[in-house]
This record gives structure tokens, sequence and C-alpha cells, in this order.
């Protein structure tokens, strides 16, 4: 639950190929090999049908990198229209000191609203170095986070990989209450419940 761009989800995937940092990249390696398996419907002519992939192809980063400034300008609770040059650093800054505190991504950017709102406590606290945390609070706060468009994308519950396989592990053995209460939570996990 820790926030590292290495981590690798795949037990077969032992060189980090496909590690969160990387997916990027691979997602336009993928899209490269989709590409070249439909050659040969994209034009009867190879010589073109592969000028006509690659400038396809050649849309991915501009649009990656413009959808990732959209999400993360929602995650910080940031005007769309924020600058792109002022947005990755900010962004950047605060993955590096998440990565470095190995601090939780959901959580945190979820306790970023309530220091949108004024208390930064429970953020501050995820990180080993509380200084760096606020040194780049500062800067972050000095462009107006909107608290509310924060909790409309940050969510407080998301479906963890233990709680996944408890609720499984009990509905093999006919217990379907883990799974009911995990769906009921995620079903709505932007609106913070009590007993939750």
């Amino acid at each position: 639950e820790a926030f590292d761009p290495e981590c690798v989800f795949s037990s077969i995937d032992h060189g980090g190929r496909y590690a969160y940092g990387n997916q990027p990249a691979i997602a336009e390696w993928n899209l490269a090999r989709l590409a070249e398996a439909l050659l040969p419907i994209i034009d009867d002519d190879p010589t073109r049908a592969v000028e006509l992939a690659t400038a396809a192809l050649a849309t991915f980063r501009p649009r990656y990198a413009a959808a990732w400034s959209t999400g993360m300008c929602a995650k910080l609770g940031l005007s769309d229209d924020v600058d792109a040059a002022a947005l990755a650093p900010l962004a950047d800054d605060l993955l590096a000191l998440m990565h470095a505190s190995r601090a939780d991504y959901t959580s945190l950017f979820r306790a970023l609203g309530a220091a949108a709102r004024g208390d930064g406590e429970a953020a501050r606290r995820m990180f080993v170095d509380p200084a760096g945390f606020d040194q780049w609070a500062e800067r972050w706060l000095a462009l107006s986070p909107d608290a509310s468009r924060m909790d409309r994308v940050n969510p407080v519950y998301i479906p963890r990989n233990h709680l996944v396989e408890e609720a499984l592990a009990a509905a093999v053995d006919g217990d379907l209450d883990p799974f009911d209460r995990l769906l009921a939570a995620v079903a709505a996990p932007y609106d913070e419940r009590p007993g939750l």
C-alpha cells in the first residue's frame, strides 16, 4: 500500500517491465504491437499502412500527457488551466516525497482534501520528512486547490488486494458477508460513511 513507481503487480514480471512507473511506455509499446498486427487492414499498401500507423501512434504521448495532467489537476484540486510547466514539477515532487516516505497513494490524496480545507496534519503524518511536505504544500496551497473537486476524484474506499482475497476466501466457504460489505463500500467510494 506504499507508493512505489517500481512496484510490480504480476508474479511473472521479474524484470519490472509492467511496473507502475513504466505504464505509459509499455502502453505505447503495446499499441505499437497492435498496430503492427493491424497493418494489413490499415491499408493495402504496406508502406502506406506503416505511415498511417506511425502517424496514429505519434499522437499517444501528447494525448497521454494531456490526460495525465487533467487527472493530476483533479486529484490535486487544481484548475485544468494550471500551467503544465508548474504542474509537472509540483506533481513530480509530491510523488518523490510519497515514494521516499512509502506513503499510501489513495490515502494521501484523500488526506490532501482535508489539507486544502486547512487541516494538513493527517497528510503531514504520512511523510518521514514533514518539513519537505510542508514546503511542497506551501507551493500547492498557493494555487488555491478546490477540496470539493478533490473529494469527487479521490476515493475514501478502494478494493485493497487483501480485502478482496478475504472476501473471495469467505465466499468460497459460503460466507458472502465480507463480499457484500466490500461491495457496499466500493459502490460509493467517494462518500465517507461511519463503520466502513
